[in-house]
């Protein structure tokens, strides 16, 4: 009997150590595997991160940009606004230029009128006194 249990005893330890062999194995299995993951799972981190400071930097970049388009734009709006405000004083100066020498000719015109009409009065004058002499002769 003491040899049957020694039997036993050998049969199960050698179970055990066979077990405990392909445990060992599977767990330096299982640990690579883990260790792997965790190595990929880091590296997709990484890369996850750069991906998202590249956007970042893009997007910033646009962002002056538009910045930057719409300065120059609003700048070239306010230039081409003095310069339209320019040019319509300078066309309203000449205008007025205009209108002031259009207003000098008219009164040359009305002066002269007049004189015409005072010549003419005393024309007349002159000759209805004329025709009043005579007939009075």
């Amino acid at each position: 009997m003491k040899k049957l249990i020694l039997s036993i005893f050998v049969i199960v330890l050698t179970i055990s150590l066979t077990s405990c062999k392909g445990c060992s194995s599977d767990t330096e299995k299982a640990e690579t595997a883990i260790e792997n993951a965790t190595n990929e799972a880091g590296d997709a981190v990484e890369a996850t991160g750069d991906a998202v400071k590249d956007a970042g930097d893009a997007t910033k970049e646009a962002a002056d940009k538009v910045i930057n388009d719409a300065e120059r734009k609003l700048k070239e709006a306010e230039e081409a606004a003095k310069n339209a405000v320019g040019d319509a004083k300078v066309a309203a100066d000449k205008a007025v230029e205009d209108a002031k020498k259009g207003l000098e000719t008219m009164k040359d015109h009305a002066e002269k009128t007049l004189e015409a009409a005072e010549d003419a009065t005393k024309e007349g004058t002159k000759q209805v006194e004329d025709a009043v002499k005579d007939l009075k002769n």
